[in-house]
């Protein structure tokens, strides 16, 4: 199953949100937060281009905010990817 890769921040109702969201539909993610992954977190903000969050990223694409209508989009693409590629 493909996995996405969340920034978040304690701090975000947005990131809960969609955290809850994740969790529920029961799709795979590895969070990262910027005071635990100065690194990865700034990598991420370089790759979006934007600095806001949560950012979900799926492959080469990335939703900005609280949008499950578009990360679910997101994972079932690259879940169907997935499959053709095997």
């Amino acid at each position: 199953m493909t996995e996405a890769e969340i920034l978040t921040t304690p701090t975000c109702p947005h990131c809960t949100k969609l955290k809850e969201w994740m969790d529920q539909n029961g799709y795979d993610y590895t969070e990262v937060d910027p005071e635990e992954d100065t690194e990865r977190a700034v990598e991420l903000m370089r790759k979006s281009g934007e600095r806001g969050v949560p950012q979900t990223f799926v492959g080469d694409e990335f939703v900005l905010g609280f949008r499950p209508d578009m990360v679910q989009e997101l994972m079932e693409q690259s879940a169907t990817a997935d499959v053709k590629h095997r």
